[in-house]
């Protein structure tokens, strides 16, 4: 078979058929008015934006001046606005000109997170990692043999590996759910769960393949369980707009690099206020003093804050803030409806080449993820030469894109054509 170029794909009408799919442009405009369209099918735009920048955000990235960057699931890029905050933090720093900076950008950080996502800033931690918030839930409860931890192989590794030390320190069992064509239901885990189950954990887009799960039903079946329910959130913030406390979740948590568009080293803990009386730190310091008595002795903080030990990482903190405003800026439910549905016009795209998809159908997620069945020392170098980032995963096998509020369908179109040059 004569390999298809990115430029021979993208004019072809019929390589398996693509041209007969939305997630594939044939030099043919979409005809569709935006008020035809949809965030699930139809094609993304905005009075603010163009079909080619549908945000009118891809000025403020960089990187898409060089890449098709479909990797946000691994690394988000800075955007300029991020990038200034970074600047203006170590300029003050050096000069010393204004010594609370650090202190007012925390402030206005938990601020701006409460409102975005729904929850109270008492509710609020800012942690250094995503792990380090289930180690701390782990740690603050009351954990005897016999009791269980439900999670699924969707999973990201540090909750194995968390759950694993506890299986052998507690007796405590973990329940791993296999996932069905790249779902776990809450079926799944209703069988799973009992009276000895004291926590469900979850990671609410799984980094694998980009599921989503349905938080307030998996809440409700924790709950009838007097058990608690965690969130991996890394991959959900930023991608789509959500209420916390409509999500009825206990505790989530989720670091800025990713689809915050921050930097590393912030990672906002979100506490049910309800748990905050009986939720401990792991570890103690100066920053949970909430007054200074005689005889050296505190009184410590009551607020989610009382679990920020030590100076926060200020740097990635004022990244964090800047990031935040950048997506009040954009709009959560504008970045949900463009990322969600060129996502899907990817799915349909790689699955269109006779590729295995792992994400299931109408995901709402900008994660795509497909076992290719190619050589991957020949995908990975292709895709460099096509200035593509994806990420692959499970020793080559299987290749995640992410599509993030900058990428256009121009980005797919590249990934496509290299994916279909190599059939």
């Amino acid at each position: 078979m004569k390999p298809l170029n990115r430029r021979r794909f993208l004019s072809s009408t019929a390589v398996a058929g693509l041209a007969a799919i939305p997630g594939v442009r044939t030099g043919v405009a979409d005809a569709r008015s935006p008020e035809e369209s949809d965030s699930g099918q139809g094609r993304p735009l905005d009075a603010s934006g163009s079909a080619d920048d549908p945000l009118g955000v891809r000025a403020s990235f960089p990187v898409t001046e060089e890449l098709a960057y479909l990797n946000t699931a691994s690394v988000g890029p800075l955007p300029v606005a991020v990038r200034d905050a970074l600047h203006a933090y170590a300029d003050e720093k050096m000069h010393r000109r204004n010594t609370a900076v650090g202190r007012e950008a925390i402030a206005s950080a938990r601020s701006r997170f409460g409102r975005l996502f729904g929850a109270d800033e008492d509710e609020l931690a800012f942690l250094y990692a995503t792990s380090g918030a289930e180690n701390i839930i782990v740690s603050a409860m009351d954990w005897r043999a016999g009791d269980n931890v439900v999670v699924d192989e969707l999973h990201f590794v540090t909750t194995f590996v968390l759950y694993r030390k506890l299986e052998r320190r507690h007796g405590i069992e973990l329940r791993i759910i296999p996932s069905r064509e790249g779902v776990v239901t809450v079926d799944d885990f209703a069988a799973h769960t009992d009276r000895r189950t004291r926590l469900i954990s979850v990671a609410w887009v799984s980094n694998r393949n980009g599921f989503r799960y349905d938080l307030p039903a998996l809440a409700d079946l924790a709950h009838a369980h007097d058990a608690y329910l965690y969130a991996d959130a890394i991959q959900a913030w930023g991608t789509f707009p959500t209420n916390l406390h409509e999500e009825k979740v206990d505790f989530a948590c989720g670091n800025g690099y990713k689809w915050l568009h921050g930097d590393f080293g912030c990672a906002p803990f979100y506490v049910r206020r309800e748990h905050l009386e009986w939720m401990t730190a792991d570890r103690y310091g100066h920053r949970q003093v909430a007054e200074t008595l005689p005889g050296h002795r505190f009184r410590l903080k009551t607020s989610a804050e009382k679990l920020e030990y030590a100076n926060p990482a200020y740097g990635p903190v004022a990244a964090m803030d800047a990031a935040l405003g950048f997506l009040e800026g954009v709009g959560m439910d504008r970045i949900a409806a463009h990322t969600q549905a060129l996502a899907g016009e990817l799915r349909e795209g790689v699955a269109a080449l006779g590729m295995e998809m792992f994400t299931p159908p109408r995901n709402p997620s900008a994660i795509v993820s497909f076992y290719h069945g190619l050589d991957p020392e020949r995908l990975g170098p292709a895709l460099q030469d096509e200035g593509v980032a994806a990420t692959f995963q499970e020793e080559g096998s299987l290749l995640r894109a992410a599509v993030g509020m900058f990428n256009n369908r121009s980005d797919v179109d590249r990934l496509l054509g290299v994916l279909a040059g190599l059939v």
